[in-house]
C-alpha cells in the first residue's frame, strides 16, 4: 500500500509545538447561564466566537482601568433594534463619547414618533416605493416618517437659529435636540441629559443636510452655520484630556475615522474594539484591522485590540450585556 506522505514530513521547528497554546473546547450551555460566562465560554471554540470572547475582555479592561469609552457607529445601527441597547449604555453612563453619522441622529429622532417596521431583504422595491416605503435591508420607514420628522427639525431649527444667532457647532445642537425628546429608548435622550457629547464629523450628510439647504435659501443674508472648527476643537479636548482612551468601533466609514483620527494626537488609543463586516482587501478603512491602526499611531498596541467579525446586531447585545455587568 502507498502511504500518503504529506503528514510524514521531518518537523524542523518547535516553536509554535512549545508555545503554550490554548486547547479547542465547547462548553456545556444551560438555560439560565449567565451572558458574561456564556461570552467566556466563546474563548477557546474558536472562529470568531473567541474574538468575541477577547472582545470582552478588553472591555473589561477599560472599564476596570477607568478609561473614557468613545462608541462610533454607523447610522444603520440606530435604523435597527441596536438603538435601545446604545441608549440603555447611555443611560447608564457606560460611554464618555459618541461618534456617528447624521442618519442615526435622525432616525433616532423619528422613531420617537412611530416605530420602523420589520420587513424582508427579498421585498419588491418597486412595491415599497408604490407604497411610500423606504428599505433599509429588511427594515422599512414610510415618507410620511420623514415628512414629520422634516416639520419638527424645521421648527427646532428656526428656535436655534434665533437662540444662537445662526451659528453652533453640530454636538451643542444635537444636545439640544436630545432635550426636545421625552422617549426614554432614544440614545439622544440620555446624552443629553447625561452630558454625553454626540459628536457629528459629517453633519449635513442626510435629510438634515436637505433642511439646512432650504432654510438657508429662505435666509441667504444670514445663513444658519454649522461651526466645524468649533466642533474639532470641542473633540479633540475631550479627546486629550482622557488619562486612558477605549475605543468600541460598529461598522467603519467616517464615525471610525473620526475617532481614530483623533487618537493619533494622543499617540493612539489605548484599547480598541472593532465589530465589523468589512473587507480589508480593497484598503478601505471600514475593512481595516487594528493591526494597521498601530502603523498610523491610532492605536498603541496591536495587543489591546480586538477584531470580530460579524453582524453588529448579534454581536454588540452580548459585549453590551458584559458591559452592563
Amino acid at each position: 500500500m502507498v502511504q500518503n506522505p504529506s503528514f510524514r514530513r521531518k518537523v524542523s521547528s518547535f516553536e509554535i509545538r512549545r508555545a503554550r497554546l490554548a486547547q479547542v473546547r465547547g462548553f456545556q450551555v444551560s438555560p439560565n447561564m449567565p451572558v458574561r460566562k456564556l461570552v467566556q465560554g466563546f474563548s477557546c471554540i474558536g472562529f470568531q466566537a473567541s474574538h468575541l470572547a477577547r472582545a470582552a475582555q478588553i472591555v473589561r479592561r477599560m472599564q476596570r482601568e477607568k478609561a473614557d469609552i468613545f462608541l462610533a457607529f454607523t447610522s444603520n445601527m440606530v435604523s435597527c433594534g441596536l438603538r435601545e441597547i446604545i441608549a440603555q449604555l447611555c443611560r447608564e453612563r457606560k460611554v464618555s463619547c459618541i461618534i456617528t453619522s447624521t442618519g442615526a441622529v435622525e432616525e433616532d429622532v423619528m422613531k420617537c414618533r412611530s416605530p420602523f417596521l420589520l420587513g424582508s431583504f427579498d421585498a419588491d422595491d418597486e412595491e415599497l416605493k408604490r407604497n411610500g416605503m423606504n428599505r433599509i435591508g429588511n427594515i422599512l420607514v414610510k415618507d410620511s416618517q420623514y415628512v414629520e420628522f422634516e416639520k419638527f427639525h424645521m421648527r427646532f431649527m428656526r428656535r436655534m437659529y434665533e437662540k444662537h444667532g445662526g451659528k453652533m457647532c453640530a454636538s451643542r445642537y444635537v444636545e439640544e435636540l436630545g432635550r426636545e425628546i421625552s422617549d426614554r429608548r432614544s440614545f439622544l435622550y440620555w446624552c443629553s441629559r447625561n452630558g454625553i457629547p454626540v459628536f457629528l464629523p459629517g453633519p449635513l450628510d442626510g435629510a438634515m443636510g436637505d433642511h439646512f439647504y432650504f432654510f438657508n435659501k429662505q435666509n441667504w443674508q444670514k445663513p444658519f452655520v454649522i461651526d466645524a472648527c468649533e466642533e474639532i476643537a470641542r473633540f479633540y479636548d475631550i479627546m486629550l484630556s482622557a488619562r486612558k482612551a477605549g475605543g468600541i468601533i460598529l461598522g467603519g466609514g467616517i464615525a471610525k475615522h473620526h475617532l481614530i483620527g483623533a487618537a493619533i494626537l494622543r499617540n493612539g488609543l489605548d484599547y480598541a474594539v472593532y465589530l465589523s463586516t468589512g473587507s480589508e482587501g480593497d484598503g478601505s478603512l471600514s475593512g481595516a484591522r487594528p493591526r494597521e491602526a498601530v502603523s498610523w499611531n491610532k492605536l498603541k498596541k496591536k495587543s489591546n485590540s480586538a477584531y470580530v467579525e460579524g453582524d453588529a446586531t448579534i454581536t454588540f447585545p452580548l459585549l453590551a450585556a458584559v458591559m452592563m455587568e
